[in-house]
């Protein structure tokens, strides 16, 4: 691994990123650096179309200062997030702002290479759409339902479906858009990484719920995701009336479990959108399932709230837009199960940021991966006047 260049320009960056430091005051103050070693650093990003000036801040005297931030128009990215049954992509700016969106009743039961052209395919079209190539495009995030390899991209194994067990997602991307910089990650991390960071309340420890057709669980522990020794934290599992083995949380509460019992009585649902709908319209069996549902999960977070000790437990997926009559049963059975002192001020609520969560999340992981201190400071250091001139 290539050592950090402490002095680069990918340091400024990150703090001008952050907002923890936005001006060359507050710049000096952080680094500790000299003027002229930070103008340099500042006229290498400002050359190189990543930064911009946004003008200056009021202050109670004398000259305003300059205030400086992500260029947002040098390039677009790509998000996917990739669902049970339904997939979301996503064209956004630098700084992770939508510009176009698409979607479709597909899951990993489709196989990577049909979920990866279809995603290729609308990519291009939205792109076109944009007045953009793919020449324009410079990362690209993808969330994906099982635990991932994060240095490598590929799949670790087991995955939801065997289908994508050792895929490296980068194969797929590669033939389209070879130039750009890929990250992949686990979906419930990314949407919980996105609420962390845009969900508007800036929470440091969060648990994230992704509850859709499969049931997943993420980490924010002091602002950063946590992953596990191989990708797989999170997979809940819960003990079996009478005993034996563990039963795997998804198996008994998950948006699969609610479709099978309404199958079962003849109702046709194949998505979790379509048991919100029916929740939605007052139907009483699934008020039910999803009241039992979120009673399970609620009972199983119970013990991870008081481990953790989160500031929120945040919860997202499709199965979170019939609201209440699936949150309230999950923050009751918490409140019911973990002690006093691991629920005081705790919140337990719906995504603030909804059906773009994971979206945002891929973006997000795109832009990390795309303006990494070292990848910037190494690109810049070379005299590299684009983002869009070299991978390194």
């Amino acid at each position: 691994m290539a050592q950090s260049l402490s002095t680069g320009s990918g340091v400024v960056l990150d703090l001008i990123r952050s907002g923890e430091a936005t001006t060359r005051t507050d710049l000096l103050e952080r680094l500790g650096w000299s003027r002229i070693t930070l103008a340099r650093r500042l006229e290498e990003l400002l050359n190189a179309s990543i930064i911009m000036s946004v003008g200056q801040l009021d202050s109670r005297g004398g000259r305003p200062p300059e205030k400086f931030a992500v260029k947002p128009d040098s390039g677009v990215l790509l998000a996917m997030d990739i669902g049970g049954s339904h997939s979301q992509v996503a064209i956004t700016d630098l700084v992770s702002t939508i510009l176009a969106v698409d979607e479709a009743d597909i899951g990993p039961s489709q196989g990577p290479a049909e979920i990866f052209e279809w995603a290729g395919q609308v990519f291009d079209h939205m792109l076109q759409r944009l007045g953009k190539t793919r020449a324009d495009v410079l990362g690209i995030g993808v969330g994906v339902p099982g635990p991932v390899d994060v240095a490598t991209g590929r799949l670790a194994s087991p995955q939801v479906d065997g289908q994508w067990d050792g895929v490296t997602v980068r194969d797929y991307f590669a033939s389209r858009y070879g130039h750009a910089v890929l990250a992949v990650d686990r979906d419930v991390n990314v949407m919980t990484m996105a609420e962390a960071r845009r969900g508007g309340v800036g929470y440091r420890d969060i648990v994230g719920v992704k509850a859709g057709i499969g049931i997943g669980l993420g980490f924010v522990l002091d602002g950063a995701v946590y992953r596990g020794a191989r990708g797989g934290a999170g997979d809940l599992s819960r003990p079996r009336i009478g005993g034996g083995r563990l039963q795997r949380l998804e198996t008994i509460a998950s948006g699969a479990v609610v479709r099978a019992e309404l199958v079962a009585r003849g109702y046709k649902v194949r998505t979790g959108a379509d048991i919100v709908e029916l929740a939605n319209n007052g139907d009483h069996r699934t008020l039910t399932l999803l009241e039992e549902t979120g009673t399970t999960l609620g009972q199983t977070l119970a013990d991870i709230v008081g481990l953790i000790n989160p500031e929120a437990v945040i919860i997202g997926g499709s199965l979170a837009a019939a609201g209440e009559p699936f949150i309230r049963p999950i923050r009751e059975a918490i409140y019911a199960g973990a002690r006093d002192f691991a629920t005081r001020d705790l919140v337990v609520e719906r995504s603030g940021l909804g059906a773009v969560a994971g979206l945002t999340g891929a973006s997000l992981l795109a832009q990390d991966a795309l303006f990494a201190p070292d990848r910037i400071s190494r690109l810049t250091h070379s005299g590299a006047n684009s983002l869009a001139l070299a991978n390194v």
